[in-house]
């Protein structure tokens, strides 16, 4: 009898010994886990931004018994705009990326793509001391489109696709940052820009600038035409961005480059403005301009009626935007 109430005992004395210690363990765990997740907390919020946007603008027209005539027809752009910036002490990370493509239907034709983008940026830079407006800055940019393009209503030849082209920017410099205007401007005289024309009939054809083939007198390919041009200059740009009036914000991006072997002075404009107009929360209009120019891309079009299409000198694009849809910003 002795010896069994030892036992129980000692089968006690080990359990409640036995549970204290998981406890402990427990305990122990979570506070460890707690106090990391929450420095990783304080960090992004210190040192990280973000921004996200998604938008969608659409118009429509619908005709019935309309003696004036007319086609129905409904268009649509989609767009997103993503930020992830990146601020500690002396060093600063921009990055950014947008997205847009538009569409266009319209009674008794196919659908056509009225706009077509995909860009990336991306910027890193110090500065000496935290009074500075200026930044020692290395700046890369991507740019191209999702899907081919065509010269409508002709839609069995692309005239553009896919990283066809596709530009790249890369470059070192000094950038200065307005510290209380949205105020940026970008000089570097050191910046590589890469054209890629990945399609072999657009490159053959010589097309944005590319080396075209080598045919002999019976325009047979003697040698491909190259997929990649690669160009040393001087780039120089300018971000601006302000609250003109209430709910009426003014964008101004503007890009200017040229490359100092291969007609140096001859300027490649990029050149976007745009007016945002918010009317609440959810619900915004826009109104911009987008100018082009590169002495590269020559354009195209059937000048003697044959069907085919010749190609001509550069010439100034312009593209015109106007649109009230639906934004959600987080």
């Amino acid at each position: 009898m002795k010896l069994k109430i030892l036992l129980f005992l000692i089968c006690i004395t080990s359990l409640k010994s036995l549970a204290s210690d998981y406890e402990y363990s427990i305990v122990s765990d979570t506070t460890s886990t707690a106090v990391k997740d929450t420095t990783n907390t304080d960090s992004m919020m210190i040192y990280w931004t973000e921004k996200n946007t998604f938008g969608v603008n659409l118009s429509e027209v619908a005709f019935v018994n309309w003696n004036a005539g007319g086609n129905n027809s409904v268009s649509a752009l989609f767009y997103a705009n993503f930020q992830r910036n990146f601020e500690k002490d002396l060093t600063m990370w921009k990055n950014s990326a947008s997205l847009r493509y538009g569409i266009n239907a319209q009674e008794g034709r196919e659908i056509r793509k009225t706009e077509d983008e995909l860009r990336l940026n991306s910027s890193f830079g110090f500065r000496q001391d935290s009074t500075s407006n200026w930044y020692y800055s290395g700046k890369f940019s991507f740019n191209s489109q999702f899907s081919n393009g065509y010269k409508y209503p002709d839609t069995e030849v692309a005239i553009s696709r896919f990283m066809a082209p596709g530009y790249t920017f890369l470059g070192a410099g000094t950038e200065f940052s307005h510290p209380e205007e949205d105020l940026t401007v970008y000089l570097s005289p050191i910046t590589f820009k890469s054209t890629f024309v990945l399609d072999q009939r657009l490159a053959n054809e010589g097309s944005f600038g590319v080396e075209p083939a080598v045919t002999d007198e019976l325009g047979n390919i003697l040698k491909e035409g190259e997929n990649v041009r690669t160009e040393f200059g001087f780039l120089v740009t300018s971000g601006f961005s302000k609250e003109v009036w209430e709910n009426i914000d003014l964008d101004n991006q503007l890009s200017l480059y040229s490359d100092y072997l291969n007609k140096f002075g001859n300027i490649d404009v990029d050149w976007q403005m745009t007016v945002n107009m918010k009317v609440n929360e959810f619900i915004k209009a826009n109104v911009g301009s987008h100018i082009r120019y590169d002495d590269d891309v020559k354009f195209k079009e059937d000048t003697n009626g044959d069907g085919k299409l010749e190609t001509s000198g550069p010439r100034v694009q312009l593209k015109q935007m106007l649109g009230v849809g639906v934004v959600y910003e987080f």
